[in-house]
């Protein structure tokens, strides 16, 4: 099993940052994988970035150039750095962790972009 805690949201004008964490515990050397989905009002869910174990990393198109996915393992912590902000970001942020077998999600973070 493991555990994923999200922190970091809140409300913020346009233009501006915000930093999400997502600390992991429990079985973390079972994870291959780690990363972020929002969910904004009455729309899908949408991926937004992904790191692997070994660092690679990959970003939607719709923040590529504004957010960076990093790593913290002597923390078992995630972070997404989320710069230029836009109000269609708003939503909230789940941290997702895979393994072989399973996917494990956070219980989200509020991200409000005002205009």
């Amino acid at each position: 099993q493991v555990q994923l805690v999200e922190s970091g949201g809140g409300l913020v004008q346009t233009g501006g940052s915000l930093s999400l964490s997502c600390a992991a515990s429990g079985s973390i050397a079972s994870l291959n994988a780690m990363g972020w989905h929002r969910q904004a009002p009455g729309k899908q869910r949408e991926w937004v970035a992904t790191i692997t174990i070994h660092g690679h990393t990959t970003l939607a198109d719709s923040v590529k150039g504004r957010f960076t996915i990093s790593r913290d393992n002597a923390n078992n912590t995630m972070r997404l750095q989320m710069n230029i902000l836009r109000p269609e970001d708003t939503a909230v942020y789940l941290c997702f962790g895979t393994t072989l077998t399973n996917t494990y999600w956070g219980q989200g973070t509020q991200v409000t972009v005002s205009s």
